[in-house]
């Protein structure tokens, strides 16, 4: 925590497998960081400055998943100079849309694209930063919303838990006003089983949810997949919609291998 008598604590900022959607949200975040920016010390980011100041880091920000050697071995060596990292984005959290290798031949697709696939190290699949180190924050979202982002480092400033919800889209859409399309349309959403904070947008133009920010903490998929069925998807529908940004996560994961087996 930043005092008087302390130096700022240092802010480090890493990439791994990802489209850097992320740590562009951060820079996007100028007006709102200018009210912390005397407080802290952005010492490594390399999207944003080629400076780069040594740890240990006070906290650490990580975008992207892990689908390389050289990956597993790097966030080791992060996780040793962080004293708390957080995982920001479907990536970091869940693996991200690259983790489609998880269900396929990975071989296959360095053969089908790469001339000399034997010069390209990979992994078989594409995991979220927790399976390799322990992560002290997960910030969901594909890409995350910019006000949790910057709650999540004032309350590291601040010394405590940052406040970012844990309920589903559906109290996004109550809370807008935003007229439910599954029961008005009878359009497929992933709203009731899906981590608010995007602020419900695609509902809001009459459009299901896409799960961009993972699963909730209130997902009940036994009981909600009769629902997508019911709302015209079939067997390959419920796979195709729940492989996307957060194919990997948990409770995607097992209902979509669950439904793949049926097909």
């Amino acid at each position: 925590m930043h005092t008087d008598t302390n130096p700022r604590p240092k802010l480090a900022v890493w990439k791994f497998a990802s489209c850097d959607g992320c740590q562009l949200t951060l820079l996007d975040c100028e007006d709102e960081l200018l009210g912390i920016a005397d407080k802290i010390d952005v010492s490594h980011f390399l999207e944003a400055s080629s400076a780069v100041a040594p740890g240990p880091y006070d906290l650490s920000l990580v975008e992207g998943s892990v689908t390389t050697p050289q990956d597993a071995e790097r966030i080791r060596h992060v996780r040793a100079v962080s004293r708390r990292l957080v995982t920001i984005g479907a990536c970091a959290t869940a693996g991200g849309v690259q983790a489609l290798r998880n269900y396929a031949d990975v071989a296959e697709f360095q053969a089908a694209v790469y001339a000399r696939p034997d010069y390209v190290a990979t992994l078989a699949t594409s995991t979220p930063i927790s399976a390799h180190v322990p992560v002290d924050f997960e910030l969901r979202g594909c890409p995350i919303d910019r006000r949790q982002l910057v709650e999540v480092i004032t309350a590291h400033l601040a010394g405590r838990t940052p406040d970012v919800p844990r309920h589903s889209v559906c109290f996004e859409c109550k809370r807008r006003g935003t007229t439910c399309v599954t029961v008005a349309l009878g359009t497929p959403c992933l709203g009731p089983v899906t981590h608010a904070g995007c602020g419900a947008i695609c509902p809001s133009y009459g459009r299901g949810c896409y799960g961009c920010f993972g699963p909730s903490n209130s997902t009940n998929f036994p009981s909600f997949v009769p629902l997508l069925r019911r709302d015209g998807m079939d067997t390959l529908d419920v796979v195709r919609v729940l492989r996307t940004f957060n194919t990997a996560a948990e409770e995607f994961d097992a209902v979509s291998r669950a439904e793949d087996e049926q097909r």
